[in-house]
């Protein structure tokens, strides 16, 4: 039955990712517009797919040489090392290597293949604009589609054929890994290319010089196109792939190491991504723009018939297998929490709320008071998330008791059943890039003042939708990192070190802060990388309008590849520091004070690292949103003092919401894979 349950997920898989493949080219079929659009596309395409190859490059040397390692350190047994016997397993070793590989490779593609529909999809979506929104919607919706279905199928795929073929739970590990190491400099490094653009152009051109965010005689305005799809796109897919990947890796090893659990439990959670594949394909069929022309209400609507959906299908799965039926109420919590901590972000992120409304309101009083207000909420935000965390944790955990199944388990099936509906919440994400890159191409073309409105409308939704996403990612890998944290103990245990994390042993103690100070020390590098670069690249802007005059005048072009090469090389050379910390800082401490520090370490990086990205995920959504109530003409419109100050806000949120926030889930998450993939050698170092 479990054979036949794997082979259903490989067929689930493939139609996922060939419905993605029937939209990617169903978008290319789409009318291009002018000349001059497609002139500005193409330099868009060519700078994404550039950084993209470069990047991609960097990390599959990366991969290979983090594989080439795993190989040789998964070729020994330590099991019997207490009794002097170390065994040589080479088929191990290069089993575990080439699914690392592997979950880099499945990472790597659905990014890159949602990129390539997204640089594709952004001129049509401004093309279509000048028909309708309607049509405009529609199209960007189906090509952000492209990559959340990608990114599930793909996911489920290489985890469905791994474990069907090594029968491991521990070698889907690896897969994790290589999926989570990719994400994390995907991302990282996406959102220091995108927010070094994008801050460049923003302080020089709307504050300085005072042209228009997208006018074309901006010469950064390609580099923070071209951001928006390495980061929002390439970037996040990674992100949540990452999530996606762990959170079912997590209860495959508890499922695996649990005595009262069967192997029934150990593929439950790839048939609970099975029927969230099937629910998102049904759902994306009812997104669409009412008579209002509002997007927000249809991404929203989508996002609440998927979660219906998928809940009828677990529990009519669960009634009709001879699952324990606690299943039933650990998923469907962990997929309201999501839902309703989703909403929190939409509530905190969108302008048709107070806070938005607020922050945009006191803004004629100064740069200052806007940034106060935007911080404010931005920490008032995690109070409802983590209290939904923390609910759904206990009530996981203890009806999971109460049914006969571990409580640990039954948490991990919450955030298995939060991130099944990704397939929809990824489509949702990633329109968002689509229309603002498409509404950089309708002002960089000369496109008439009407298609502008339309894309404005159209990206307004797009931000909140990606605030969503972010706040539905970290909470579920707040529950995954739990479950990973129990996956870490049992390994431990395995192993034959008893695992004793009690907050009287100092050792512990130090633990915890060490962990607790990682998510900080990683925002400031990754911030500090943004402001570095952008100041090169604000030099490269004004040295360019002082050399050049007839830029401003419009008789003369930008150097727009300087500022591409710029935000590229910048974003690539600053990833080394923030990947050493990820990566080396678990093992330093495992080896160094053992593995109850390492337990203390991996649960203080937890509390820092989720309270840090809901917060910055939502305080730079919220300051990006209220710039564009604004410039829709509300409070001074654009110009106004209450706009400069607006700008002022939105720039400080930027590093925020696209670099540091949502990378945090990604560091936590590499971390607890890098401690319980490497958990046996550092028990078997301490034992010996």
């Amino acid at each position: 039955m479990n054979q036949i349950w794997l082979y259903i997920s490989i067929g689930a898989s493939f139609i996922s990712i060939g419905v993605a493949l029937y939209l990617f080219f169903w978008v290319k079929r789409q009318p291009m517009g002018s000349e001059r659009a497609q002139q500005v596309a193409s330099w868009i395409r060519e700078g994404s797919q550039t950084y993209l190859k470069r990047l991609y490059l960097t990390l599959a040397l990366v991969a290979l040489v983090l594989g080439f390692v795993i190989a040789i350190v998964f070729s020994f047994d330590l099991s019997g090392i207490v009794n002097g016997q170390v065994n040589l397993i080479p088929v191990n070793g290069i089993q575990m290597a080439i699914s690392f590989v592997v979950g880099a490779l499945c990472s790597a593609v659905a990014g890159y293949l949602g990129m390539g529909v997204a640089v594709e999809a952004n001129v049509r979506t401004a093309t279509a604009a000048n028909e309708s929104i309607n049509k405009a919607f529609r199209l960007s919706f189906y090509a952000g589609s492209v990559m959340g279905l990608a990114m599930v199928g793909l996911a489920v795929l290489g985890m469905s054929v791994i474990f069907l073929i090594t029968q491991d739970a521990e070698t889907v590990l690896g897969f994790s890994f290589g999926a989570s190491a990719l994400a994390l400099l995907a991302k990282a490094g996406g959102g220091i290319y995108t927010k070094t653009a994008d801050i460049a152009a923003d302080l020089v051109g709307k504050v300085e010089v005072g042209i228009p965010e997208d006018d074309p005689r901006n010469p950064a305005v390609v580099a923070d196109n071209v951001g928006d799809n390495v980061g929002d796109v390439a970037g996040m897919g990674a992100d949540i792939f990452d999530s996606y990947v762990a959170s079912v890796v997590a209860v495959m090893i508890l499922g695996a190491s649990s005595a009262r659990l069967g192997l029934d439990y150990v593929v439950l959670p790839l048939i609970i991504c099975t029927l969230g594949i099937f629910a998102s394909l049904i759902g994306i069929q009812f997104v669409r723009v009412g008579k209002n022309g509002k997007p927000g209400p249809a991404l929203n609507f989508g996002t609440i018939i998927t979660t219906l959906i998928f809940a009828v299908m677990v529990v009519l799965f669960v009634l009709w297998s001879e699952i324990n039926q606690g299943v039933i109420w650990s998923t469907l919590i962990g997929l309201t929490a999501g839902v309703i901590i989703g909403f929190t972000s939409d509530y905190f992120t969108s302008e048709d709320h107070k806070p938005v409304y607020m922050t945009a309101k006191v803004s004629d009083s100064g740069a200052a008071i806007n940034i106060i207000t935007g911080f404010s909420y931005g920490l008032v935000s995690i109070v409802p998330s983590l209290i939904g965390i923390a609910a759904a944790t206990l009530l996981s955990f203890y009806l999971a008791e109460a049914s006969g199944l571990p409580g640990i388990y039954g948490i991990g099936i919450s955030a298995v059943g939060m991130l099944s509906i990704s397939g929809m919440i990824v489509s949702a994400d990633a329109y968002g890039p689509i229309v603002d890159n498409a509404r950089g191409i309708a002002e960089m073309s000369g496109m008439d003042h009407r298609v502008i409105e339309t894309t404005d409308v159209l990206d307004a939704a797009g931000n909140t939708a990606k605030a969503i996403t972010k706040g539905f990612s970290i909470s579920a890998a707040a529950l995954t990192v739990l479950a990973l944290f129990a996956a870490y103990a049992e390994v431990v245990t395995a192993s034959g070190v008893e695992v004793t994390m009690s907050l009287r042993d100092p050792i512990v103690v130090a633990g915890v802060f060490l962990g607790a100070m990682t998510p900080p020390l990683f925002s400031a590098l990754t911030m500090l990388s943004v402001t570095e670069n952008a100041f090169k690249m604000i030099e490269e802007i004004r040295r360019q309008f002082r050399e050049k005059p007839g830029i401003l005048a419009g008789t003369e072009m930008p150097d727009y590849a300087k500022c591409v090469d710029l935000a590229a090389q910048g974003s690539l050379s600053s990833l080394a520091l923030p990947a050493l910390l990820a990566v080396g800082l678990p093992l330093l401490i495992g080896f160094l004070l053992g593995p109850n520090a390492l337990g203390g370490f991996l649960g203080g990086s937890i509390f820092t690292g989720v309270v840090f990205a809901l917060f910055m995920a939502n305080a730079g959504g919220l300051w990006d949103n209220a710039k564009k109530f604004i410039e829709a003409g509300n409070f001074g419109g654009p110009g106004s003092d209450a706009h400069k100050a607006s700008v002022v806000g939105d720039t400080v949120g930027d590093p925020f919401k696209d670099t540091a926030g949502p990378s945090l889930n990604t560091l936590i998450t590499v971390m607890s894979l890098v401690s319980s993939l490497f958990a046996p050698i550092i028990a078997a170092f301490h034992l010996f």
